[in-house]
């Protein structure tokens, strides 16, 4: 039986641009510090070495793999770290050429020589990393991690261990596939939100929850807020001029607000014609993507480089669709996004570097598609169709960042996979599902094998496609 993946574990609070390769070796750092307080070496530790492999090796400069290692073995939290603190630390690492290991202990760690950035791949998983501790008399503490996408970091040991027992899931109602999902929907003649509130009471309180799901939420409007009124160039050396701002500016004119909720409540008073709900989805996408790309804090939905997509299309339905809806639509929108994510990470993967894009923005758009579909008044039914649409046409996306940035195509493509959702979701609301004719576990299957079947080259490692056809000389 699978184990359980809650909501929290699919939309995580972070800093960008990279799930998979910003907060994953980020998170794999921290664990490696807490192996090593556990084997009392901490203390006795006189160098780390770090090496990165595969596609982490390949893009990871543009990820800024580099930079959250250095965070990481700093004993910096990516929820909780003032973004503006983040190059000062990064930046005296390099000056100094000393880390404060997990805020313990001082030690020698030159980053240019001691993050090694390998080439070749693991063959458990194309995002490893591999931790070095040297804690005297010629004796090294070592372990391995695999970034796998979303910020979830795994030791292959321990997958295979997984494969030698039974798992039992906690959850009243443990759901691998989407047709288990339906089945419990109509049994308990509940909606799928409610199913996967009721999954969700068997790990933490109700008011756990609530405010979880509000801080996550907040989050991202604080997220598109900051991306609407932030202008200039992108870091990096692509030279991309921030677009959100100008758009926004064209949008809003002269409204007056003054925090994140004012301003939502501004929007709603704007107009509604068909250009311009395209123009606000399309805002909202790359005000948060915009963010991620500078290292700024976003909800991991389910990767960074997806991080707007769920965002725009909650947004477009509290200012465009519903102006009544309020905390609990919210809530259960957010509930089932995570549901769907979680459906496509069992079955088969939310890292681009395993699948290429098709596992990002595909799957945040199915998961937005699903949520919008729900809370707009669609049976549990049209809620997987709606999933399955959005998945549908993102099948086969590659994934080939310029210079290893999460910036072209990846910032464009939220607005696409915003956009796409709310189409799905319509289409879904407009189908009887006895006509229905793919059911979403085929599509899951599908973009498995898909993943499968890809080049290499197309998957995060900045060797084909839109990669090589453009350079920094071109930008």
């Amino acid at each position: 039986m699978e184990e359980c993946i809650s909501v929290f574990d699919m939309l995580k609070i972070g800093v960008g641009p990279s799930s998979s390769h910003t907060l994953g070796p980020w998170r794999a750092a921290e664990r490696f510090l807490s192996e090593l307080r556990g084997n009392n070496l901490l203390a006795k530790t006189e160098k780390i070495q770090v090496d990165l492999y595969g596609s982490l090796s390949l893009t990871g400069k543009g990820h800024a793999t580099d930079l959250a290692i250095l965070l990481g073995l700093s004993g910096q939290d990516p929820e909780t770290i003032p973004v503006d603190s983040i190059s000062k630390i990064t930046t005296q690492i390099h000056t100094d050429n000393v880390i404060h290991l997990g805020n313990e202990k001082t030690i020698p760690f030159f980053p240019k020589s001691e993050i090694i950035f390998n080439k070749n791949f693991l063959a458990f998983h194309s995002n490893g990393l591999q931790f070095t501790a040297f804690v005297g008399d010629k004796k090294t503490f070592k372990a391995t991690y695999y970034s796998i996408g979303g910020g979830f970091v795994v030791k292959e040991e321990r997958i295979n261990a997984k494969k030698k027992q039974v798992l039992k899931c906690a959850f009243p109602f443990p759901i691998t596939k989407a047709t288990e999902l339906l089945n419990y929907s109509i049994q308990e003649n509940k909606s799928i939100s409610e199913i996967v509130y009721e999954n969700e009471k068997s790990m933490r309180s109700e008011d756990q929850i609530h405010n979880e799901l509000l801080r996550i939420w907040n989050t991202m409007l604080e997220c598109m807020y900051i991306g609407c009124h932030s202008e200039g160039i992108l870091p990096g050396g692509l030279h991309v001029r921030r677009r959100a701002f100008d758009m926004h500016q064209d949008l809003i004119g002269l409204s007056n607000y003054n925090s994140p909720q004012t301003w939502l409540e501004q929007i709603r008073k704007t107009e509604v014609k068909f250009r311009q709900i395209l123009k606000w989805v399309s805002c909202f996408a790359l005000a948060v993507n915009e963010v991620n790309a500078s290292l700024g804090r976003v909800v991991t939905a389910p990767t960074n480089g997806s991080a707007g997509v769920i965002p725009a299309v909650l947004m477009y339905y509290l200012v465009i669709e519903n102006h009544q809806a309020g905390e609990k639509e919210i809530k259960q929108f957010l509930m089932v996004a995570g549901e769907i994510g979680s459906i496509f990470k069992k079955g088969a993967t939310i890292s681009a570097a395993m699948g290429g894009c098709q596992a990002e923005i595909g799957v945040s758009s199915a998961m937005a598609a699903a949520a919008l579909c729900e809370v707009m008044g669609g049976t549990p039914s049209q809620v997987l169709i709606a999933a399955e649409i959005a998945m549908e046409h993102h099948l086969g996306l590659t994934c080939d960042p310029v210079e290893g940035l999460v910036q072209i195509p990846c910032i464009e493509r939220n607005s696409m996979g915003a956009i796409k959702a709310i189409n799905a979701a319509e289409l879904a609301l407009a189908t009887d599902p006895k006509n229905a004719k793919v059911p979403l576990d085929k599509v899951v299957d599908t973009m498995w094998q898909t993943a499968k079947d890809m080049n290499s080259k197309y998957k995060e490692t900045s060797q084909g496609g839109l990669a090589i056809a453009v350079n920094m000389a071109d930008c």
